[in-house]
């Protein structure tokens, strides 16, 4: 056994108190546990959840965050009317990922946190050198390839992010964690925004963005795929507490891919939620697409996505932390996630219904029609339209990672969850995106009801899993069925149960 370092007392904060109770915590020596301090302020040692997910989310910052910043232009800064080329790219983007995403979680706990990660901000760097070349060489076949690849890429990438948000942290934390995840994710998108509105401050046409905007996504997505390889595998994390993260030792191919039916046949109520995946990133195309390409001009279209990607960094604030909130029940807290999230559908794609009336596909079609300059009057309203956007679609993913993470603290679980997720996700992303590359696509307003009528029922498709399925807190136990660890496994050292039933043979 390899030498441990022994901490004061605590408690189990992954189960009840009634399950677990440590003699001692043994943290291990060496430099990856070590912390450090800088005044009155202590760092967490480098393989604490806490440093893994800011190495994580600065991945993802640097990643998709600049994913995020390029198609939040629309048309991934092409001209509008050369949208088509980034309708194609992004629908083989998500028909791949959502074939892939379903595997996903089996390749990440096969492969460790690492490799996954460093092999998925690759596929970022290709897609973007993609644009790049389209813009000069009109290569169609290339910008489709990247999506593809971009595809199998983000899919590994994704599931293993997923892991790391919901298994990693306590339970009483996962919400925060994951805010702190979204906040620093979309901080990417945010400065790759302001990039672009700087580059094109002076741009007031509708035209595309200049080559030093793809220059710097270029250099920013490789830097991110290098950063990877500073994360740690999930066997070496230790949380303060002592605990370790709940593993399957030494998974195979065949045992992975036997767990992720296992998944669905001793979780079968994770089906429930499907449709809050499929719903998750439909809304995207119609929000950068039919939104933001086609009426507003290129400077605005910067400043519109920067204050969307802000939004999301206050929304992600917001839910993170109220859906940790200590004095409340975790049962109540997902309750009341699920009302608030009901409440907003209905207010904010209320107001986009309004905006939406105002105009149609057909009026949209000539290269003279009006769009808005920040400049222009009646500019306010629609800005805060999309300001609304950006913060809703935070709460939605925020929500939706808190209540897989708040079903299980089994990181294989989670990743196949996170896998299920990308891949349900992405398909929906795929229909869109090809609807709305067609050479007849459906107008607008179809669209933009589609997109308001999956919200709100994926909510209510779900509603059963915050009602029957959330729970205060998980048994140890019941994580621990689905691997082959034992309590002393995850705990690492000495536990006490509270009555014979519960030990161990």
């Amino acid at each position: 056994m390899a030498e441990a370092r022994k901490g004061p007392a605590t408690t189990n904060t992954q189960s009840p108190a009634h399950l677990v109770e440590r003699k001692e915590v043994e943290i291990p020596t060496g430099w990856k546990y070590k912390s450090s301090k800088l005044g009155p302020i202590t760092f967490p040692w480098y393989a604490s959840p806490e440093s893994q997910l800011i190495l994580v989310s600065f991945v993802c910052f640097l990643c998709p965050g600049m994913f995020n910043a390029l198609n939040g232009l629309g048309g991934g800064g092409q001209l509008s009317k050369n949208a088509y080329a980034n309708d194609a790219s992004n629908s083989a983007l998500y028909a791949t990922f959502a074939v892939v995403g379903f595997f996903a979680g089996t390749v990440t706990n096969v492969l460790g946190i690492r490799i996954a990660l460093s092999f998925g901000g690759l596929g970022y760097c290709v897609y973007v050198s993609s644009y790049l070349c389209y813009k000069h060489t009109q290569n169609f076949g290339y910008i489709v390839f990247a999506g593809c690849l971009l595809g199998c890429c983000a899919g590994i990438l994704w599931s293993a992010q997923g892991a790391i948000i919901m298994s990693y942290p306590p339970e009483k934390l996962k919400g925060r964690f994951i805010s702190w995840f979204w906040i620093i994710f979309n901080m990417g998108a945010v400065i790759g925004s302001l990039v672009e509105l700087g580059l094109n401050f002076h741009n007031q046409n509708n035209d595309t963005v200049s080559d030093g905007t793809y220059v710097g996504f270029l250099v920013l997505t490789f830097l991110g795929a290098c950063l990877s390889w500073t994360l740690v595998d999930a066997k070496h994390v230790v949380r303060r507490d002592g605990s370790r993260i709940i593993l399957m030792k030494h998974p195979t191919w065949k045992s992975e891919i036997l767990g992720l039916w296992q998944t669905l046949w001793s979780d079968p109520y994770i089906i429930l939620l499907f449709p809050m995946f499929f719903a998750s990133n439909w809304f995207y195309t119609y929000q950068f697409q039919d939104v933001n390409l086609v009426r507003f001009g290129t400077r605005t279209r910067a400043l519109n996505n920067t204050l969307y990607w802000l939004a999301q960094i206050f929304g992600a604030l917001v839910f993170g932390f109220a859906l940790d909130f200590p004095y409340v029940r975790r049962t109540t807290r997902a309750k009341a996630a699920w009302v608030v999230m009901f409440v907003l559908t209905f207010a904010i794609w209320g107001g986009g219904y309004v905006f939406q009336r105002k105009y149609t596909r057909k009026e949209t079609k000539p290269d003279n029609h009006f769009v808005y300059d920040w400049n222009s009057k009646g500019y306010i309203g629609p800005m805060f339209l999309y300001i609304f956007y950006g913060f809703y679609d935070a709460a939605w993913q925020t929500c939706v990672y808190w209540f897989m993470g708040a079903i299980s603290n089994n990181s294989r679980k989670l990743a196949n969850f996170a896998g299920f997720y990308k891949g349900i996700q992405s398909a929906g992303a795929a229909i869109i995106w090809r609807l709305d590359g067609l050479g007849n696509p459906p107008p607008y307003m179809n669209l933009f009801a589609s997109c308001w009528i999956l919200l709100a029922g994926s909510l209510v498709i779900a509603l059963p899993v915050m009602l029957l399925k959330i729970k205060d807190t998980v048994p140890v136990e019941e994580d621990l069925k689905f691997t082959d660890e034992t309590i002393e496994d995850v705990i690492g050292h000495e536990v006490i149960y509270d009555s014979p039933e519960r030990e161990k043979g």
